[in-house]
């Protein structure tokens, strides 16, 4: 008489090792991309915050109408709870009432790494003979 083989329904070890390993290779590819977006999240923001010191230093020249000697000047301001490094670069035109004014925000830790650049024109204002 011929034995008979059990067959019972089911899934053998290394079939369950096999998709063990499928099913945790997926999930770390999911870890790494929410973890990516998590700091690319952190960045945008960071460039928005620059964004807006670079927008305020400009606004502040404006308002008060500044006429600024060429050169460059350097400063730190805190917008958001963090802490900018800020540069400003003014320079001559063929026009010599007009002065470019360029300002380069970045992280204090990393001054290399520039979060923004805004470029504005700054205007002398014609003296008034009374």
């Amino acid at each position: 008489m011929a034995r008979r083989r059990n067959s019972a329904a089911g899934f053998t070890l290394v079939e369950a090792l096999v998709a063990l390993a499928i099913i945790s290779i997926a999930l770390i590819s999911a870890l790494h991309v929410a973890a990516q977006s998590t700091t690319s999240v952190g960045d945008l923001r960071a460039r928005l915050l620059a964004g807006w010191v670079a927008e305020n230093i400009l606004a502040e020249h404006r308002a008060r109408g500044d006429w600024l000697a060429p050169g460059i000047s350097r400063g730190r301001q805190r917008e958001g709870g963090f802490e900018f490094a800020w540069r400003q670069e003014v320079v001559t035109t063929p026009n010599p009432a007009f002065r470019r004014i360029d300002v380069f925000v970045s992280d204090v830790s990393d001054e290399t790494r520039v979060l923004a650049h805004f470029t504005a024109m700054l205007v002398n204002p014609p003296a008034t003979g009374t």
